[in-house]
């Protein structure tokens, strides 16, 4: 088996495990949708530390609405959305749908985080907000934050225009293309 081929085999299963936590928290998705959900790794070659799943379902000049599928131990890493196409950059709120989420934003650093990632050096946020279930937050442009979910999470994600490709990430070895 080519390494290709395992690679495009093992992104199917990923694929397919996000789409049974999708289910498990009562999200239904098309067949399309499920084809269609992302796997982000990050570039690291750790996606068990350092990634996340997301289905788009719209993405417009004025508005994005997305799932995240965070598995069990997984970590968005620290990153913001920087202004593009003369706007301010995009503005996101999340609300857990399932899981409990451990945020991290600017703010008084957290004395002992919940959350240990993969590359620690590069994460520069410490202030902790937990978020349960029916709970959200709203993360302003050009914030930095990051997020992790020891248990895995389901979080659904309103935003302005969504145009991954230019968040910046504090870590430089991160690749994020969509």
């Amino acid at each position: 088996m080519t390494i290709q081929r395992r690679r495009s085999d093992e992104e199917a299963a990923v694929r397919e495990r996000a789409a049974e936590t999708l289910a498990g928290a009562g999200i239904v998705l098309t067949a399309d949708e499920r084809t269609q959900i992302e796997v982000a790794e990050f570039g690291l070659g750790q996606p068990a530390e350092t990634g996340l799943q997301l289905v788009t379902y719209v993405n417009t000049d004025r508005y994005c609405a997305k799932e995240l599928v965070l598995f069990p131990g997984q970590t968005c890493p620290e990153h913001l959305h920087p202004p593009f196409d003369g706007g301010p950059g995009k503005e996101e709120t999340f609300r857990v749908r399932q899981g409990i989420v451990y945020l991290y934003v600017p703010g008084k650093p957290t004395p002992d985080p919940v959350a240990r990632p993969y590359r620690p050096d590069h994460y520069t946020v410490w202030h902790e907000i937990v978020l349960h279930p029916g709970e959200q937050y709203t993360i302003p442009p050009m914030t930095k934050h990051w997020f992790h979910a020891p248990d895995g999470a389901v979080v659904s994600e309103f935003s302005t225009h969504s145009r991954d490709e230019y968040d910046v990430f504090t870590d430089p070895l991160i690749v994020r293309v969509p």
